[in-house]
């Protein structure tokens, strides 16, 4: 039987005589039960009526007030009835929309409407799908359950969503009034949670209590790998969990692993504070507590945690991690680490104890914010051994790297008449091998625009005159040399260098014979310091000492300097039928000359000797900020000529039409410099030849780059250089001193660029490489993360994956050779290479290896291999280092989730560390 589509919403009604009495005494009834609802049918028979669902769609009951022209029933009685002051109070406090695909069945004796197939019903802030859908709208009760297929499968589980919390039971009861529900089987997510109950009842709209519940960050709450077992629970949605006696089951299996109660905080918020709970670790210095502590969420801008350690021997560690951000203003990170160590025991002679620290912050700036000014900072100091000796952290590349450094700057530009620009910095550059700190604090720096005096108002610059053009800048600085031991301490400052430079520099540039570009430039400065020295020499100690004069003194110098350049381009065609068609060379030579003239001036004279006897070599500004004058002219030329090579080849697709170009040579450059004061004897006039270069083969995923040092000068038996040519002297041309390639490769399966691969950040941050030729580094509160950074793409069959598609991987591959031959030694100083790999050998194994050979020691460098395995919910790796001064392995097993990254096994090798 086919139904007839028809409408059911009218703004009036249209009846048929025959039903007229009928329908409004149906209506009557429904009024005096409801309230001022509207039912619109187009044929009502009996007092039952099943309604196919295409009839049904946008349903609704209402509560809309009643005009005489839309329902006319009773006419005579309403024409006798009088106002009375209570009016019938609707049960509904509410609109009620619903429809079905199957059929809509309104029971008026039982107060009873049913919605059968693919129903749905909203009421307030209440959505309700589900296969079947009975309301009672005289009770203000609603039954929603599932239904079965022509399989006899059951289909259409209720989803019962209201406000933000969403239910998926097999069935659901609903009072409207009351807000109470009985709901079997219900399915929720809470944040990462997600809970399963046998019977839930709901109190209220903030209140629900669960019976045979379970819990898991598990994907499919039915059958997950994992989950938290309890009979009773309070349930306080976007709160909080309370439970009684709770376990664990893993794979289905009951695990000894059990609380008599528990308690899940369920915020809205993207962060709630906590107590994070320490690993346990034994190591050379005892058992310890790791990484315990306390996240403090402070606000949406920012947050802190506080983390410690603590050894049985005595060592302890505390952290202060915090990240802040303001949006279209800043973000940023802080951290704080401080390790005391012990090792051994008090009276052996073995015993030792330290203090090490780290601090590390880094600051950006939205440009957006204020784009005339900005502030930024980029700092990583503390003590040099720390990366080497830190007892919590895996610093494989950060081991190596012999330098710490520092800046934090803040630049601001003055627009006017004429521009200005200003920038305020501190910057900090450390030698963790010697403990040398070299610290500016603060610098400043301020210029101002160029000023052109001789353009006119046209403001065309060409030619000699109106291009001259002159700058002002300044430079102060303070400035500290000292090393760990006296950082921050009064003698660090009792050495401090104070001055200030200031310059005006005057320059034009122009054009001769319309092919070649020369400039000239003349630069004047002036130097002020508050520190000079006088030396003289000490009778009582017998020697030359050297006093240090406190007190404003400064001298001034300048110089000029020249230069002329072209440019040339060749162009080598070997025919449009060859394969190489063409290759393009541009060549881009150019001459300096450079002239200093001597400031005797500033130096004088000291005795060296109880004699008296002087001498005239020193001036007051040695070791000044800004260094000293020079009492000894410069004359100089200097020569220098960049090539690049380009080719033009015949393009392997056959629609392309042009040739393709390929780059040979990047650039390959040599300059030298002659010395026009050389005397031959203490200065000779040609300098060395430096020669230096750089390509890209394979789509520029591998950089070359190449240098040497080439001296036309002989050396003599004590390795000196002599004014004698290499060539008169039975040699070549030239000797070559020194020479060093160096070739980088980056290569994945992946289509996506190289360079949006994720980056080592961390190891970055600590001074090392960016990528993992050195390894990860790691620490262990920040386990959670995976170590290969990879994700997985969902919705996809891991099997088939894994058959049909190629197996993810990537590779990073560095090679270093270095040459010296300074003293006709004439041999390879390093020759070594490193690589480092990661695949997937399974959709759910991830394996890396880094490692690397030395071709001069002739033997493994560092090598780390990497294992992990993704168990769903769960995560684990294990990390080892097999050899080296710093081998040790580890080994890790957690849950994913943020919220129980507590539940872990975190271990670790026993070493000095």
């Amino acid at each position: 039987m086919t139904r007839q589509k028809t409408s059911h919403i009218f703004t009036k009604i249209a009846l048929k005589p025959l039903n007229t009495n009928l329908f409004n005494i149906v209506l009557l009834s429904i009024f005096l039960t409801i309230g001022s609802c509207n039912l619109y049918s187009q044929d009502i028979k009996n007092k039952t009526k099943a309604i196919p669902a295409q009839k049904q769609k946008d349903s609704s009951i209402l509560t809309p007030d009643i005009k005489d022209d839309t329902v006319p029933i009773a006419k005579t009685e309403t024409d006798t009835l009088k106002k009375d002051s209570i009016q019938p109070k609707a049960i509904l406090e509410g609109k009620v929309k619903y429809n079905a695909e199957n059929y809509v069945k309104i029971e008026q004796k039982k107060k009873l409407i049913t919605l059968y197939d693919k129903a749905e019903l909203y009421y307030q802030d209440i959505e309700l799908k589900a296969g079947i859908i009975v309301m009672n709208y005289e009770k203000n009760e609603v039954y929603a359950g599932r239904i079965k297929d022509s399989t006899g499968k059951y289909t259409q589980f209720p989803n019962f969503k209201q406000g933000e919390n969403v239910i998926e039971p097999d069935s659901i009861r609903f009072n409207f009034k009351s807000k109470k529900a009985l709901i079997w089987n219900s399915r929720t997510d809470q944040g990462e949670f997600k809970v399963k109950a046998a019977i839930t009842k709901k109190e209220n709209d903030s209140v629900y209590f669960l019976k045979g519940a379970r819990f898991t960050t598990s994907t499919d709450v039915d059958n997950p790998e994992y989950y938290f077992q309890t009979s009773k629970v309070k349930f306080i949605p976007g709160k909080k969990v309370v439970t009684g006696l709770t376990h664990m089951v893993i794979a289905n299996v009951p695990t000894p692993i059990a609380l008599p109660f528990a308690f899940f905080p369920m915020s809205k918020e993207t962060s709630v504070s906590g107590i994070l709970l320490p690993s346990y670790n034994d190591s050379s210095r005892g058992f310890s507590l790791q990484n315990g502590g306390y996240y403090f969420a402070l606000s949406d801008n920012y947050d802190l945690t506080v983390l410690g350690d603590y050894y049985t021997n005595g060592s302890y560690a505390f952290r202060f991690e915090s990240s802040y951000a303001k949006r279209y203003r800043y973000r940023g990170n802080f951290n704080f680490r401080f390790e005391n160590l012990i090792n051994s025991e008090r009276g052996y002679p073995d015993y030792s104890k330290q203090n090490i620290y780290n601090l590390q912050w880094s600051h950006s700036k939205d440009s957006k914010g204020s784009p005339n000014s900005n502030f930024s900072a980029s700092v990583n100091m503390g003590s040099s051994k720390y990366f080497k000796e830190s007892i919590n952290q895996t610093n494989t590349g950060s081991n190596l790297n012999n330098t710490l450094s520092s800046s934090v700057s803040y630049s601001k530009t003055f627009y006017g008449l004429v521009g200005s620009r200003l920038s305020l910095s501190a910057t900090h550059s450390q030698n963790t091998q010697t403990s040398e700190i070299n610290m500016t604090l603060p610098d400043l720096q301020y210029s101002v625009d160029r000023i052109y005096p001789f353009v006119g108002k046209d403001g065309v610059k060409k030619g000699f005159f109106k291009n001259i053009n002159l700058q002002y800048n300044v430079s102060g600085k303070n400035s500290f040399v000292t090393t760990d031991s006296l950082f921050f301490k009064s003698e660090m400052f009792d050495e401090a260098q104070i001055g200030a430079k200031h310059s005006i520099p005057l320059s034009t540039n122009f054009k001769i014979f319309k092919y070649f570009s020369g400039s000239a430039s003349t630069n004047y400065e002036e130097v002020w310091v508050l520190k000079t020295i006088q030396r003289n020499y000490n009778a009582d100690q017998s020697q030359v000492v050297d006093k240090t004069m406190n007190g404003f003194d400064a001298y001034r110098t300048y110089n000029f300097t020249s230069s002329l350049g072209t440019t040339i381009y060749g162009t080598f065609n070997f025919g449009e039928d060859k394969k190489i068609k063409s290759i393009r060379h541009v060549m881009r030579p150019s001459v300096s000359y450079g002239y200093t003239p001597s400031f005797e001036k500033y130096y004088d004279t000291y005795a060296t000797d109880a004699s008296g006897t002087m001498t005239k070599d020193y001036t007051r500004f040695e070791g000044g900020i800004f260094g000293a004058p020079s009492n000894t002219n410069s004359n100089r030329l200097g020569f220098d000529l960049s090539n690049t090579f380009e080719a033009k080849v015949t393009d392997k697709d056959s629609t392309k039409t042009e040739a393709k170009k390929i780059m040979l040579l990047n650039n390959l450059n040599l300059s030298t410099g002659y010395d026009l004061n050389a005397d031959g004897v203490n200065t000779l006039a040609w300098d060395p030849v430096r020669v230096s270069g750089g390509t890209q083969f394979f789509d520029n995923k591998l950089n070359m780059n190449f240098g040497a040092t080439l001296d036309p000068y002989a050396i003599d038996n004590s390795g000196k250089r002599i004014n004698e040519y290499n060539i008169n002297n039975g040699g070549s041309l030239f000797r070559m001193t020194s020479a060093n390639m160096t070739m980088n490769y980056s290569v994945s399966s992946s289509k996506e660029s190289d360079k949006d691969k994720d980056k080592n950040k961390q190891s970055q941050r600590n001074g090392g490489r960016d990528d993992d030729l050195f390894g990860r580094n790691t620490i262990d509160h920040t386990r959670g993360g995976s170590q290969l950074e990879e994700k997985e793409e969902e919705g996809k069959d891991a099997v088939t994956e894994f058959f049909t598609s190629v197996i993810p991987w990537d590779m990073t591959f560095a090679y270093s050779l270095t040459y010296g031959n300074n003293n006709r030694e004439s041999k390879i100083i390093g020759n070594s290479i490193m690589v480092s790999a990661n695949t997937d050998l399974t959709p759910k194994w991830k394996v890396g290896v880094s490692t690397g050979y030395d071709f001069v020691q002739n033997g493994v460098t560092y090598t780390q291999l990497r294992f992990e395995r993704d168990l769903l919910s769960w995560r684990m790796d294990f990390t080892w280092q097999p050899f080296g001064d710093n081998a040790n392995w580890s080994f890790f097993i957690g849950i994913k989730s943020g919220i129980l990254s507590d539940i872990k096994f975190d271990k670790r090798s026993i070493n000095n560390n």
